[in-house]
């Protein structure tokens, strides 16, 4: 099985993590210790598993428990797919633009300085949107943010990514559709928009240190800050799926990594500049400190709902919608529609992998036959549907709580028993085990 590369670079024989906390103590947010040590448990049998075994040749199959963390690379692929395809069912069936804002450079390193800006970011992103749909167009329309605090080389850019309806509810309830965004006004405005907010909430002393950043961000952008809007081709459902895969994505993917020595770590990435494939290396210290900068605060939700997709106005615009489709005969709302999420066999199916649950040795189907979970510290079997499932189970769990300790001489193991006689290499064996 091929390693996680990026758990190499954190928690490899280097110890580059270890290191990194040595070095930088309290100024590592309590929210990043808490993450990265989540990741670097993902998958490990110890945090509970489930057991299936095939009713053909009795092989056995454990399935650990997942993290679901927000730095997980592993988890944050399989929740991003998993989010996009729910979205592309739930959303109104009309086009949307992908809607881009940005700010200046200069102004990068204050939302990194003063994470709590972060949040107006976005609400303000939206209500510009809301503000010129409403007065133009006399409509409520859709709107879905998504923070990104990540550019291409894993640098601090906080930007919003929104996915807009093009049209709205109005007040009678009716559908009405409206595709044109005023770029060059919007740019404007939204410059006006962020300086106001970094003014607004900065104390007196923390204004006048990035007054100066502030003056020259303002006098260089000229046509305002970069608002983009590309009007989306091809079917909604594709175009959906990804924008929301998009939204989504973590700040880098594990197929951007291309080397890591022990030492340095080189990835690849797009320059916005010249839109050239190109190549970075840093040390692995340096590349952790970028990348722990893009984990969220604790309980900070960077994706957001607005308008007739908040959580307010959603239930009471499907209603309108819906009886509007009645009088209308025209589709663009799911009213019937359940929504459920996929099982873990059914996402790595819909991958495009093979199905899990058929066995690779003699494609009968696995059976789940019991489950261990964490209780107080320690392993406890949960469910087991046989005898021999109860007994392996708790032969795994005897190897997994075992903990030899360093100066351990022969004599003393010899002591322990069966109980400590249980080596990986007894695990796996038990693969072979007959389990009915």
């Amino acid at each position: 099985m091929v390693k996680n590369i990026m758990k190499q670079i954190f928690f490899d024989s280097n110890q580059h993590w270890e290191s990194f906390k040595k070095k930088h103590g309290d100024r590592i947010r309590p929210v990043v210790t808490k993450e990265v040590e989540r990741f670097r448990d993902c998958g490990n049998s110890k945090n509970g598993f489930k057991l299936f075994v095939c009713e053909g040749c009795h092989d056995v199959r454990r399935v650990p428990y997942r993290c679901k963390g927000r730095f997980c690379t592993t988890c944050s692929l399989g929740e991003s797919e998993e989010w996009s395809r729910l979205l592309t069912e739930d959303v109104l069936q009309v086009n949307h633009r992908h809607v881009i804002f940005t700010i200046d450079e200069g102004l990068r390193e204050i939302f990194l300085l003063h994470r709590h800006l972060l949040k107006p970011l976005m609400d303000e992103a939206a209500k510009l949107i809301s503000d010129y749909f409403g007065k133009k167009a006399k409509v409520k329309p859709g709107i879905i943010a998504g923070l990104h605090t990540f550019g291409s080389r894993v640098n601090f850019n906080p930007h919003v990514h929104m996915l807009v309806t093009m049209g709205g509810v109005t007040k009678k309830g009716d559908w009405k559709g409206y595709d044109y965004i005023p770029f060059k006004m919007l740019r404007k405005q939204w410059q006006t928009v962020v300086l106001k907010l970094i003014r607004k909430n900065l104390t007196k002393k923390e204004k006048k240190q990035v007054q100066p950043r502030l003056q020259k961000a303002f006098s260089e952008n000229g046509e305002g800050f970069y608002v983009y809007a590309p009007k989306q081709r091809g079917k909604i459902k594709d175009q959906l799926r990804y924008i929301g895969r998009y939204m989504r994505r973590p700040a880098i993917g594990i197929n951007r990594i291309e080397a890591y020595d022990g030492q340095t770590v080189t990835f690849k990435y797009i320059d916005k500049k010249d839109y050239q494939e190109k190549r970075e290396t840093l040390t692995a210290e340096a590349f952790i400190s970028r990348l722990i900068r893009h984990i969220p605060d604790e309980q900070f939700k960077t994706i957001r709902h607005y308008g007739m997709y908040s959580r307010r106005s959603k239930s009471l615009s499907k209603r309108m919608l819906a009886a509007w489709q009645q009088r209308t005969r025209r589709w663009i709302l799911k009213v019937k529609k359940t929504l459920r999420r996929q099982t873990w066999r059914e996402r790595v199916i819909s991958s495009g992998q093979k199905d899990p649950m058929i066995c690779p040795h003699c494609d009968n189907y696995y059976e789940y036959m019991g489950e261990v979970c964490p209780e107080d510290g320690k392993l406890e079997i949960k469910v087991a549907f046989s005898t021999d499932a109860r007994r392996y189970m708790e032969r795994v769990i005897v190897y997994l709580e075992e903990t030899p300790k360093p100066k351990q001489t022969e004599e003393t193991q010899k002591e322990k028993g069966d109980r400590s006689s249980t080596t990986q290499e007894d695990v796996d064996q038990l693969s072979l085990f007959n389990v009915s």
